[in-house]
């Protein structure tokens, strides 16, 4: 089911059509309150956001949020009520983010930070943050 009453900014079959390589979309409860942890933390470009879907750009890579109201036909409908953890087991990461300026948004904000940033010695820094919805975003910059 759609709530969005605007047409998208571009066709969802053009905007499928031009998807290359890795792809991430994120199931998330509330479109407008994830693009919060989006915009402030990881200092990602809104693309395109309506109340059903989001377009977000950063550091390299792209994303999407999908709200879960939209996954009433899809498979993975019915595991999205209760309290059910997401992404256990996947950490997301984007390399070209600051850690320490993530994290220091992430505390002002009031999201949970596991890990605050560190030197690795993969020779990432990087830092370890779950947004509202239970992901885990490692954000993280090579070390000189």
């Amino acid at each position: 089911m759609k709530l969005a009453t605007e047409p998208s900014w571009m066709p969802a079959p053009e905007y499928g059509r031009g998807l290359r390589g890795l792809g991430i979309n994120l199931v998330v409860r509330d479109v407008s309150a994830a693009l919060v942890f989006q915009r402030e933390v990881l200092g990602a470009e809104i693309i395109h956001d309506d109340p059903d879907f989001a377009a977000l750009r950063g550091h390299g890579a792209e994303w999407m949020l999908h709200a879960d109201h939209t996954y009433s036909n899809h498979p993975l409908g019915g595991s999205l009520g209760g309290g059910l953890a997401r992404g256990i087991g996947a950490e997301l990461r984007l390399y070209g983010r600051d850690p320490d300026e993530a994290e220091a948004k992430a505390r002002e904000l009031g999201f949970e930070v596991l890990a605050g940033a560190l030197d690795k010695p993969h020779g990432l820094r990087e830092a370890s943050i779950i947004d509202q919805d239970g992901y885990l975003w490692v954000p993280g910059v090579a070390l000189p």
